[in-house]
């Protein structure tokens, strides 16, 4: 009995990877054993950065909350403490456009708290 090989999914497993290399440079978009190394490599940095973009935003918020509460005379944590204490269930992310957009509807918060 002849040798059974699915050639057919096999194509379409490298076709797969080849398509998902479109735009890397030199043998990474065409050679597969290359391609494949790649595209692996580049599915865990994509991984591991959606998590880290989270901390990133989140850090940025925090640098632009703390410059705005400092303008009124409040270090970050002071403000932030406040704002718990306060019940204005606002995020961080809503907090950081209102100082960086809406500085007087954030001078109001600010005003709020103390």
């Amino acid at each position: 009995m002849p040798r059974s090989v699915n050639s057919v999914a096999s194509r379409a497993r490298r076709k797969r990877v080849l398509k998902q290399a479109k735009g890397f440079f030199g043998r990474r978009k065409n050679v597969w054993t290359v391609a494949k190394n790649a595209v692996e490599k580049a599915m865990v940095y994509a991984y591991r950065d959606r998590k880290q973009k989270k901390r990133n935003f989140r850090a940025l918020w925090i640098m632009r909350i703390n410059a705005g509460a400092r303008l009124h005379g409040m270090s970050y944590s002071q403000f932030m403490g406040q704002v718990k204490k306060a019940n204005i269930e606002l995020n961080r992310k809503v907090l950081a456009d209102l100082a960086m957009n809406h500085p007087e509807a954030f001078a109001a918060i600010v005003n709020q708290v103390k």
